[in-house]
């Protein structure tokens, strides 16, 4: 926040990317974000500067509010430019916290890497900027206006969003599960953007019960939480969830309404499991009954959609860490589902990751086969195995520790593969790097892989979401195909990778800290 807050800092950044865009002369540009502080402020300037910058038509959310997954339906819809989308993702919002801008493209999709590179080279000599000396617009109320020669739109920041999810999944088996009581939920929108979505979708359209969505009205600060939808901050719903009379689902978004997380009673769906039961479920929902075309997984994410996909006899790509991979991959028709271990998962209707649609996509497949969230992913398992998988995240280390552990691991790489640890041998040891089958780009130093012979893996990698240091996480998997061992606990499960993983990268020891700060 301090960095946006320097004075012409927000007017340079944006000037680079009009500048990057070349020219936008008549031209449709999208505009919204998840309500956190300066949100509204940077909506004026941006809109200010898109006039004088020649935009033909400029589509805003009501209220300054889009979902990113919203903004990308927006974008596609109405064949727009691109979008600028005001969000931090799930850091915390609040003057003493973050803020964030990215620039969506025509495909809906964040940026590429060239584009990127190109508007942080432009921003390094850049000289002016353009704004228009006018008074700031009503962002409150629908109807369309001139400004200049630009028309702006103020848009229901719902309709659009919400049209397309009716056309995905059948809402009218949801709504007469949800009215006759045979499933119940409850959605924390966590005080970010999806409250209004969830609201009108969930509560208004669907039937659900007045108040199944907590924590719904979007606040700047998102009412003091961090709004991350995980087990450690989202402790209300989960403790609904394992309290004495859940709802058949429990379900929570994060700051800009992409990632998601998925409980039943008494039960935690880790996103790697989730992306593999809907693969392996898409073919019973109206959206995806012809079958998916391929599926794609971040690389730290499990091997759980692996299985899957080879059952299935279609592709599974790996790629890096960051949504822009799957770009590529959706716009060639490779892959139809997509998804990260980091509580992100969608598919070709947009190109982000999509928290409600996941949402939405449990609930009608919880219509469908008439299960518990807890059935389903047990029968999943009895299927397919279990990945036993979690993630352990060091936060808030000063960055040089963090770049030296990662460092120290790269230099153990050539000495590990073919090495022993207990019952565990080391197959492949290396520093992930990623050829794109579309585009022919390479992605280089991706993460530290250790995989084993028998399929375990540890994987390390330095995070790019936080502001505050450096942190580390580390990413632990097992893979066990005898179901009478699938109800252990994942850290006593992992325990022994854990230790292993722990040992390797001196963690503990150079970072002072006694654990992770929080273990997914």
């Amino acid at each position: 926040m301090k960095v946006f807050l320097q004075e012409n800092y927000l007017e340079n950044f944006v000037q680079s990317v009009f500048d990057t865009l070349g020219d936008v002369t008549g031209k449709t540009l999208v505009l919204g974000g998840d309500g956190r502080y300066l949100n509204r402020r940077a909506i004026q300037t941006i809109v200010k500067m898109s006039a004088a910058n020649g935009v033909g038509r400029l589509l805003v959310g009501q209220a300054g509010l889009l979902s990113t997954p919203a903004a990308s339906c927006v974008i596609r819809k109405y064949k727009a430019q691109g979008g600028f989308v005001l969000s931090a993702s799930h850091n915390p919002g609040g003057p003493e916290e973050d803020f964030g801008i990215k620039f969506n493209v025509a495909n809906g999709g964040p940026a590429p890497e060239s584009f990127t590179n190109a508007v942080h080279a432009r921003s390094r000599v850049i000289d002016q900027y353009k704004i228009a000396t006018v008074d700031d617009i009503d962002i409150d109320e629908l109807g369309e206006s001139r400004l200049g020669e630009m028309d702006v739109q103020i848009i229901d920041p719902v309709s659009d969003y919400a049209q397309l999810m009716a056309h995905l999944f059948d809402f009218n088996l949801v709504e007469s599960a949800l009215k006759s009581g045979a499933i119940s939920l409850c959605y924390d929108a966590m005080h970010a953007v999806t409250g209004p979505y969830a609201k009108r979708i969930l509560e208004e359209q669907l039937g659900a019960a007045i108040g199944s969505v907590i924590n719904g009205i979007p606040l700047e600060d998102f009412g003091g939480g961090h709004p991350d939808p995980n087990l450690t901050h989202a402790r209300e719903l989960a403790d609904l969830m394992f309290g004495a009379r859940p709802p058949t689902l429990g379900a929570a978004s994060d700051g800009d309404g992409d990632r998601n997380m998925i409980m039943g009673s008494h039960f935690f769906v880790t996103p790697s499991d989730s992306l593999a039961v809907l693969a392996a479920n898409a073919h019973l929902l109206p959206g995806y009954k012809d079958g998916l075309r391929g599926v794609a997984r971040s690389m730290p994410t499990s091997q759980a959609v692996d299985r899957v996909a080879d059952a299935m006899g279609i592709e599974c790509f790996e790629t890096p860490t960051g949504w822009k991979f799957f770009g590529n991959l959706l716009d060639a028709r490779k892959i139809t589902l997509c998804g990260e271990e980091s509580f992100g998962t969608s598919s070709d209707h947009v190109r982000e990751k999509d928290g409600l649609w996941a949402v939405l996509f449990w609930l009608n497949l919880i219509a469908v086969r008439k299960q518990s969230v807890a059935e389903i992913v047990r029968e999943h398992w009895r299927r397919f195995g279990r990945d036993y998988y979690s993630r352990h995240d060091y936060e808030g280390m000063p960055a040089e520790i963090g770049d030296g552990i990662i460092s120290r691991l790269r230099g153990q790489l050539p000495e590990l593969a073919g090495k022993t640890f207990g019952p565990y041998r080391v197959s492949v040891a290396d520093d992930f790097s990623y050829h794109d089958p579309v585009d022919g780009s390479v992605s280089e130093k991706q993460g530290i892989r250790i995989i084993f012979e028998n399929g375990a893996r540890i994987i390390f990698r330095l995070s790019g979401t936080g502001t505050d240091g450096a942190t580390l996480r580390i990413y632990l998997e097992r893979y066990e195909p005898d179901s009478a061992k699938h109800n252990q606990d994942p850290q006593e499960a992992l325990k022994d990778l854990i230790e292993l993983a722990e040992n390797l990268s001196e963690v503990k020891a150079r970072s002072g800290m006694s654990g992770p700060t929080v273990i997914t």
